[in-house]
């Protein structure tokens, strides 16, 4: 197994989950699992763009990460390559439905063996993640229009 994936509808429209997944400033506030904090050096949100931080867990350990955006189709699809340990790329896609927003979350991993041996503790943190996304914009208002 390399592949997690998590499906979640959002009460909330495509808009505004892109604007969570693409402005750094609300994207640190929601990003990694429950008791996480993100520091930010670089945020490009561009195809090619680099995403550099920090994430601290909840005990003071911080975990450095590097990434590129890969792809980015507005309000569809953001594409997000994990460059340094462990290797992944994760597709995050929007589908707008009656609720709000259905959002795949695909995860794939270079290295099963890696992946198989994480499971454990990825399947819960990435369900966290998106637990954290919903939160946010369950609190912030709907985007015009």
């Amino acid at each position: 197994m390399d592949t997690f994936t998590n499906t979640r509808t959002l009460p909330a429209r495509p808009e505004a989950v892109f604007a969570a997944l693409t402005t750094p400033e609300r994207l640190a506030r929601w990003w990694g699992p429950a008791g996480f904090s993100n520091r930010f050096a670089v945020c490009e949100v561009q195809p090619g763009g680099r995403w550099l931080f920090d994430m601290i867990g909840p005990d003071g350990t911080v975990y450095a990460n590097e990434s590129v955006f890969q792809h980015i189709e507005p309000n569809r699809q953001v594409v997000v390559r994990h460059t340094c340990a462990p290797l992944f790329t994760l597709s995050i896609t929007l589908e707008p439905v009656a609720e709000g927003t259905l959002l795949h979350w695909q995860q794939v991993f270079d290295d099963a063996a890696f992946a198989q041996a994480a499971a454990h503790i990825l399947v819960p943190a990435n369900e966290q993640n998106l637990d954290r996304l919903q939160a946010l914009l369950e609190r912030s208002p709907p985007c015009p229009g």
